[in-house]
C-alpha cells in the first residue's frame, strides 16, 4: 500500500491508518507515543494487522461521513455490495474502536484476519477465546479484547473468520485496549449507537467553525484532522501519528513525528483562532507555556505530549521498514539540538495570544526570562528549522526568528503593558537585523541565503516577510522569492533546501516540502500575484488522497506523498493559505501580518 493510500481514524488519545483494502496497518495504544500493535505499515502482516474485507471484490471506494472523522468504505462484488465502517470512539472509557459490518445488496462472503503483536510487531501474545464470543490477548502490561457476534479461528497466530453478510445485515466488531492487569472494563453495549455519537460530536465540533471563505470543504477537512491530531488529557498535538514513514523512498530520512514541536505554536494557533476554536488554542498555549517551564537554555524545540523533554532514539531492526526504508526509529534526538529558531516561534505564539485575546500575562515572566537568554544566545550557530544532523551553522532563518523573538518582547511591552526594557530590545533587535542584512544577503545572487556567508538557497527564507522582519516591497525580499522559484522549485512544489548542497549529515535525497510550498503561495498573495498563489493552493489540494489527507512531502517524480503521515504541518499550512486567500479577496491584505504589527 501507498501512503496516500491510508485514512485515519482517532479519539484524541491515538490514531490508527486504515488502508483501501480494510486493514488497519497502524494503531499504537493507549497513546500516540506507546508500542505499536499494529505495525504492518513498516513491515509485513506479522507485525501485526486487522484487515475485513470480502472475500473477492470488483471495485471498492471510501469517504468520511460530512464533518466527521468516521470512515465509510463500500465493496462492491459479484454477488452484491457491502459498507464497512471504521471509527474510534471518543465518548468511552477503554480505548475502543469499532468495526461495523452492513449488508447494502445481496450476499457478500467475508474474511477477517487479525494479528496481534505488541511492542511494534515483535511480541506475539497469549490469546484466549472468549465464551460469549469474542478473544482476548495478553502480553506484559497490555491487553486486547474483541467483540463479535462471528465465529473465530486460530491458525499460524492469527485469528480469523469468514462469515457472510445479507442486504441490510449489520455484524458488529469492537477492539478495546486496557492494561493486562486491570478489570475487565465495561463493554459498549451498543456498537452502531456508539459510532452515531461519534458522527454527532463531529458534527457539532465542526458545526462551530466560523470560517466562511473558499474551499471550505478543504479547510474543515483540515481542521478535523489537526483536532484528531490533538493529545486530549494535555492539549499537545503531534506533528503525525506515525513514525519512519521516509522522506527518501528506500533512505534513511526516517524520523519519529508522535511529538509536539515548539515551532509548529505559531502556526497552529493561527489556524485555530482564525477558524473560531479558542478552546483548542488555548489548550495548546497552556500546554506550551507547561512544556517550557524551567531555565531558558534547557528549551526544546519538541516535547513529548505530555510535556516530556528526553525522547532518546532508538530503531527497531525486526521492522522491514516502510518499502525497505530503514532504520525504523522510535524517539527523536533532534530533541537535543540547539535550535535557536523556537525562541522566536514561542515569543511570537504568545504574541498571537495576546492579539487574539487569550490570556497571556501569566507567560510573561518566561518569555522575559528567554529574551534574557536570546540576547546573548544570538550569536552562536544552531542546528536550524530542519534539525540537520551535521554541524551547526549560522543559519539566518534562526537569526531573523531571534530578532522575532526580541521583536515581539517589544511589543509585549508597548502594546500590552508588560514590564521590560524596550529600548534595549528596540536596540538589539535592529543590531540582529543589520548583522542578518549584511551577512545573511548574497549580493551577487540578490538573495537571502541559508547561512552566514554561504549561497545555499532554503525556503525557511520564504518566512522572512511573513514575520515582519523586512516589507515584502523590499527588493531583497522580492530577489530571495525569485531564487527559491527558480532554483528550489520543482513541477510547481518547494523543496525546502537542496540536499546536495547542504551539509546536513544525511545521505540521499527528498520530496519538495508541502508547508515550503504554501509559504511561497503566501508570499506571493502578499506580493499582489493571488492568480499564481491560487494555482500553487490549487496544485497541494489536488494532491491530496481521496479522503483529504496530506503527508509531510511530495515526490513530483513519482507523483507520490511521502514523508509522515497524516501531517499537521502541511495541514495547518493549508488552512493559513486559505486564510490568505479568503483575506487578500475580502481586504487585499494578507491574513497573517498583524502579528508582526
Amino acid at each position: 500500500m501507498h501512503i496516500e493510500d491510508y485514512a485515519m481514524l482517532g479519539n484524541f488519545r491515538s490514531a490508527a491508518l486504515v488502508s483501501l483494502e480494510g486493514s488497519i496497518d497502524w494503531l499504537c495504544l493507549p497513546s500516540f507515543d506507546s508500542p505499536a500493535c499494529f505495525a504492518a505499515l513498516l513491515g509485513t502482516p506479522e507485525n501485526g494487522r486487522w484487515q475485513i474485507r470480502p472475500k473477492d471484490y470488483l471495485v471498492n471506494s471510501r469517504r468520511y461521513r460530512q464533518g466527521t472523522l468516521v470512515l465509510d468504505t463500500e465493496f462492491e462484488t459479484a454477488t452484491g455490495a457491502v459498507r464497512i465502517t471504521d471509527c474510534m470512539i471518543n465518548d468511552h472509557g477503554p480505548h475502543t474502536l469499532v468495526r461495523l459490518v452492513h449488508g447494502l445488496r445481496g450476499k457478500v462472503e467475508m474474511t477477517m484476519d487479525l494479528v496481534i503483536r505488541f511492542d511494534y510487531g515483535s511480541i506475539v501474545p497469549w490469546v484466549t477465546k472468549n465464551p460469549f464470543g469474542g478473544l482476548k490477548a495478553v502480553a506484559g502490561p497490555d491487553a486486547i479484547r474483541l467483540k463479535t457476534t462471528v465465529p473465530l479461528v486460530g491458525h499460524n497466530f492469527h485469528t480469523q473468520s469468514e462469515f457472510e453478510v445479507a442486504e441490510g445485515e449489520t455484524i458488529p466488531f469492537v477492539l478495546t485496549w486496557t492494561r493486562a492487569h486491570s478489570a475487565t472494563p465495561a463493554e459498549i453495549e451498543d456498537p452502531i449507537d456508539a459510532v452515531e455519537r461519534s458522527v454527532g460530536f463531529w458534527r457539532d465540533w465542526i458545526g462551530h467553525c466560523t470560517y466562511e471563505g473558499p474551499y471550505k470543504d478543504a479547510v474543515e477537512r483540515s481542521l478535523i484532522t489537526l483536532k484528531a491530531l490533538i493529545y486530549g488529557p494535555t492539549g499537545g498535538m503531534v506533528a503525525a501519528p506515525t513514525t519512519s514513514l521516509p522522506e527518501d523512498l528506500g533512505g534513511i530520512r526516517n524520523w519519529d513525528y508522535r511529538f509536539c514541536w515548539v515551532r509548529d505554536s505559531t502556526f497552529m494557533l493561527y489556524s485555530l483562532l482564525a477558524a473560531g476554536f479558542r478552546d483548542e488554542a488555548r489548550h495548546w498555549e497552556d500546554w506550551l507555556l507547561r512544556a517550557v517551564a524551567g531555565t531558558p537554555s534547557q528549551l526544546n524545540l519538541m516535547y513529548g505530549l505530555r510535556g516530556e523533554r528526553r525522547l532518546p532514539e532508538l530503531t527497531l531492526p525486526w521492522l522491514a521498514g516502510y518499502e525497505n526504508s530503514t532504520p525504523v526509529r522510535i524517539g527523536n534526538a533532534a530533541y537535543a539540538q540547539s535550535q535557536l529558531d523556537v525562541f522566536g516561534e514561542l515569543l511570537d505564539s504568545f504574541h498571537v495570544g495576546r492579539i487574539a485575546g487569550l490570556d497571556g500575562g501569566g507567560s510573561w515572566r518566561v518569555e522575559a526570562k528567554l529574551i534574557e537568554y536570546v540576547e546573548t544566545a544570538w550569536k552562536e550557530p544552531d542546528h536550524g528549522i530542519w534539525e540537520v544532523r551535521g554541524g551547526s551553522q549560522h543559519f539566518v532563518h534562526s537569526k531573523v526568528m531571534a530578532w522575532v523573538a526580541v521583536d515581539r518582547a517589544v511589543k509585549a511591552v508597548e502594546r500590552f503593558g508588560m514590564e521590560g526594557p524596550a529600548e534595549r530590545w528596540r536596540a538589539l533587535a535592529d543590531e540582529i537585523r543589520e548583522e542578518v542584512c549584511e551577512k545573511g544577503f548574497d549580493r551577487e545572487r540578490g538573495s537571502f541565503v541559508q547561512s552566514y556567508e554561504s549561497r545555499v538557497l532554503d525556503a525557511s527564507l520564504l518566512m522572512l516577510p511573513l514575520v515582519g522582519f523586512l516589507p515584502i516591497e523590499d527588493e531583497r525580499i522580492a530577489g530571495t522569492i525569485r531564487a527559491i522559484r527558480k532554483g528550489l522549485t520543482r513541477d510547481g512544489f518547494v523543496l525546502r533546501y537542496a540536499p546536495e548542497e547542504t551539509e546536513d549529515g544525511l545521505s540521499g535525497g527528498e520530496g519538495a516540502f508541502l508547508a515550503c510550498t504554501l509559504w511561497m503561495a503566501d508570499c506571493l498573495i502578499l506580493q499582489g500575484n493571488v492568480d499564481q498563489a491560487t494555482e500553487i493552493f490549487e496544485r497541494v489540494l489536488a494532491i491530496r488522497n481521496d479522503v483529504g489527507l496530506l503527508s509531510e512531502e511530495y515526490h513530483w517524480g513519482l507523483g507520490r506523498l511521502v514523508g509522515n503521515f497524516p501531517q499537521a504541518f502541511s495541514h495547518v499550512g493549508l488552512i493559513n493559505t486559505a486564510l490568505n486567500l479568503a483575506a487578500a479577496a475580502r481586504t487585499g491584505t494578507l491574513h497573517r501580518i498583524p502579528r508582526a504589527e
